[in-house]
């Protein structure tokens, strides 16, 4: 092991993603003999992932224990234990959704709750390329539980770089506060109207400091506007017909658009469900966002309000519109792994009781420009 160690291959890459704003090349501060690595220069608040194997020509790995998303301090750097050989990925920090108008909803395919379509205006975001993995979710739940932090649910996952799941709204929105102030950044989610008290405990109607530089969840509007990648009047972030070389679903095939194959994605039925694929395992989408459609579905900010655009809705005519004021339900958007075809769809949208946490559901993170 020690004679590994002491013939390293340091392997240093920058994950670049369309219109992202990169984190620096990262550089090895120190490397010590009991395994321990100091690495620095990389964005404050980005994700890091270190790859191991060993031997110097791979195959290179990130099931090692926490090593799939490491989160850099407040001055870029990170520490961490890693075998053998590695290689360190700097991640970058987020996709860039330029600032612009969009067609929100979709009239394609008569879904009650997508129409009537109407044009928003967003502005410019970062938004998580991926969605957050299970492995991101327990580096930052650590630290979060131990910082005076307290969830209701643990957050499951089927292997470290599949998307966290069974995690409810409360928790996703105190998961950002906790991520946001493990980077330094200042959180977004308070418990009063001063916005002084940090959200960090219970299940209640956070207030929001939209100017603050923490993550967050996404509006509707920001979700579909990314989801789109640019392009309106699709049904998908693609095209108008989608088949399971192009997202993780459940194929039914019984829409025109539905090119299946029948059933679930063959691909990812390996053991016992959910059958979640590992992020990034299909193409990017116009922005650089992968799997904008299908693996696991995604909370948004708004209250769930059906038809979204009845007459006084706070989305007509607007700038950043956040839905409605109150409701019953909160959105998520984003079908599943077990979902059908129509669920994928960029419009498509539904809602649930903010304290529901099952198999098919996660989330992404946003931060303002």
């Amino acid at each position: 092991m020690q004679a590994k160690l002491n013939s390293l291959l340091i392997a240093l890459a920058v994950l670049a993603g369309v219109h992202s704003t990169l984190a620096q090349n990262p550089v090895v501060t120190s490397f010590g003999g009991n395994g321990v690595l100091v690495c620095s220069n990389l964005a404050q608040g980005s994700l890091a992932s270190v790859e191991w194997a060993s031997t110097a020509s791979g195959p290179w790995q990130t099931d090692w224990t926490s090593l799939a998303a490491v989160m850099t301090d407040t001055n870029g750097s990170f520490t961490a234990s890693v075998p053998m050989f590695y290689r360190v990925r700097g991640v970058a920090r987020g996709v860039l959704i330029p600032a612009g108008t969009f067609t929100m909803g979709d009239n394609l395919d008569n879904e009650t709750d997508a129409v009537p379509t109407v044009a928003v205006n967003v502005s410019g975001f970062y938004m998580d390329a991926n969605l957050v993995t299970y492995s991101q979710w327990q580096s930052v739940f650590t630290w979060a539980t131990n910082n005076g932090y307290s969830f209701t649910q643990v957050g499951l996952g089927k292997a470290a770089d599949h998307p966290v799941q069974t995690v409810g709204w409360y928790d996703t929105v105190k998961w950002c506060n906790a991520r946001s102030q493990l980077a330094g950044l200042a959180p977004v989610y308070f418990t009063d109207a001063g916005l002084t008290q940090v959200y960090t405990t219970g299940q209640i109607e956070p207030y929001v400091n939209w100017t603050n530089s923490g993550y967050r969840l996404p509006t509707e509007a920001e979700w579909e506007k990314a989801a789109r990648g640019g392009v309106n009047g699709q049904r998908f972030p693609w095209g108008n017909t989608i088949s399971q070389s192009q997202a993780n679903y459940r194929s039914f095939t019984n829409q025109v658009y539905d090119l299946g194959p029948f059933g679930f994605n063959a691909a990812f039925t390996n053991g016992v469900q959910p059958f979640t694929s590992p992020v990034g395992s299909f193409a990017a989408n116009g922005y650089g966002l992968t799997d904008m459609s299908g693996n696991a579905a995604e909370w948004c900010w708004d209250w769930y309000a059906a038809p979204p655009f009845p007459a006084g809705s706070p989305y007509l005519g607007s700038t950043d519109p956040r839905g409605p004021t109150n409701g019953t339900t909160r959105c998520q958007r984003n079908g599943s792994w077990t979902g059908q075809a129509s669920f994928l769809r960029c419009a498509d949208r539904f809602g649930l009781p903010s304290t529901t946490a099952n198999f098919i559901g996660g989330f992404r993170c946003v931060r303002r420009q």
